[in-house]
């Protein structure tokens, strides 16, 4: 066995990665690079009817979003299936598997009996010892694990501690079906062992298949990896975690507008705990990152939290780089398409522009998408039910004379804009609210906006001038 840390993040293609998934892999990750080891990947697409190309794609592109790499090609366990029966080969040379000729009958009457009388082990084990001469004519057999009947199974977990079977309670798992295909419950093993896997970091739901694949290993004198096993996450009520609570796939987060620095560190404090330290860069995380300090109990997820996270990290990223994270995610939102149309290097300058007041109220890059809207549209913009209100006939007057004398404004910035606006409104003896928020829904067709003067600046003056006279009129 290598001195080096070699971890492994192994999926079903069976559907999106989820958002589970996702920190499994994080943690995998994070704990091989603390320890300048390696995380390999193994797609375990067994299940032929369910796995598929587009699982696979879609799996591979959840974790090059989250911007976990792995190290070497992926594995396939469906490939290795001629090394899983050389491998049973060797179990049953070994006296360590037999081959068990029950009926689908015989044991269905085994587990009703078994259930009956309150035992967990349901085979009764009638074919461990029986010669092979006693098989039945033309049924094609099962390989069954010979498992230890007596003493325990103990299994030191780095998250759950020292957890212990009594072996009695285990049933000798099929290894080989008739079919001769092999069991995930081997091929999990065989392909963990030939990868040189070191830490096998999984979620819980995983940890009664502990004890089986440890035997397995001491059967084949293999060295057992670490095992560390994760409390799934729940909702935040304590239940298990629906489509309701955000059991999306890390796509749809993608979708909804997050940030993959802010989701990595939202995903490694969901259980993981560093001090009272919130924020993490990803150095910080490999640094601080260890197996112990996953609690035992099942995280809650949050989706309030995971927004505000993602307001905070959409605050403190470089303008530019927001704005190659809003090019990023067009295609994958509706409408992106039409946005993409529109982001001329013009446009792109205006986004840059406005980015620092955009930024400001936005928790998702969809809000912010939102909230740039009004430098997308064409005149005359619509203007939002909530917004018409404050384009009374007295705000379109005012509106008409504020036009007018921003026209004669020579340097247009903000500072100029908001000069000539404030000596307006001093000049009408009205508020300085009672020009800005008409002057705010002209422009923007909204009651919220970045800085009325901020977007006075970004828009320009023939465009500014143009949105304020198609909602001017005449004072009465």
């Amino acid at each position: 066995m290598t001195d080096t840390v070699v971890t492994r993040f192994a999926p079903s293609p069976t559907g999106f990665l989820h958002i589970g998934g996702g920190r499994t892999a994080l943690f995998n990750w994070l704990y091989a690079k603390a320890r300048g080891g390696k995380m390999l990947l193994r797609i375990e697409d067994t299940d032929r009817e369910r796995s598929t190309p587009g699982a696979i794609e879609a799996i591979l592109d959840g974790l090059n979003w989250l911007g976990i790499t792995w190290d070497s090609e992926p594995v396939y366990q469906f490939s290795r299936a001629d090394r899983h029966r050389e491998v049973v080969d060797q179990l049953l040379a070994a006296g360590r598997a037999y081959r068990c000729y029950a009926s689908p009958d015989e044991l269905t009457q085994m587990r009703e009996k078994a259930r009956a009388e309150g035992r967990t082990r349901l085979y009764d084990g009638r074919w461990r010892d029986r010669p092979d001469s006693d098989a039945p004519a033309g049924v094609k057999p099962v390989i069954r694990f010979k498992a230890p009947l007596e003493g325990e199974t103990v299994v030191d977990d780095q998250v759950q501690g020292r957890v212990t079977w009594q072996n009695e309670n285990l049933d000798d798992l099929v290894l080989l079906r008739s079919d001769g295909n092999p069991t995930y419950m081997l091929a999990v093993v065989v392909d963990d062992h030939d990868m040189g896997v070191t830490h096998i970091i999984r979620g819980d739901d995983h940890l009664n298949n502990a004890a089986r694949q440890k035997q397995i290993y001491e059967a084949l004198g293999w060295t057992v990896p670490v095992m560390a096993h994760i409390p799934l996450i729940h909702g935040p009520d304590g239940s298990k975690l629906s489509k309701r609570h955000g059991a999306l796939g890390v796509d749809a987060y993608r979708a909804l507008g997050y940030l993959p620095e802010a989701m990595r560190n939202y995903l490694v404090r969901l259980g993981w705990a560093h001090g009272d330290q919130e924020m993490f860069s990803t150095e910080e995380m490999i640094a601080a990152f260890d197996l112990p300090q996953i609690g035992r109990s099942p995280a809650r997820f949050d989706f309030a939290k995971l927004e505000n996270l993602n307001g905070h990290y959409i605050r403190k990223t470089d303008d530019h780089a927001l704005l190659t994270a809003i090019e990023h995610l067009l295609p994958h939102i509706a409408g992106g398409d039409k946005i993409a149309a529109k982001l001329t290097d013009e446009m792109r300058g205006k986004l840059i522009a406005a980015m620092p007041g955009l930024k400001e109220r936005a928790k998702t890059l969809i809000e912010l998408i939102d909230s740039a809207g009004f430098l997308f549209a064409a005149r005359p913009i619509a203007i939002d039910p909530k917004a018409a209100p404050l384009l009374t006939p007295e705000a379109r007057g005012l509106l008409a004379g504020l036009a007018a004398e921003l026209a004669a404004v020579d340097s247009w910035t903000a500072e100029t804009t908001e000069a000539a606006l404030r000596a307006f409104a001093e000049r009408q003896n009205v508020k300085l609210g009672s020009v800005a928020q008409p002057v705010r829904a002209a422009l923007t067709g909204r009651t919220t906006s970045p800085g009325i003067f901020d977007v006075l600046a970004v828009l320009g003056r023939e465009e500014s001038l143009g949105r304020l006279s198609d909602q001017a009129s005449e004072a009465p």
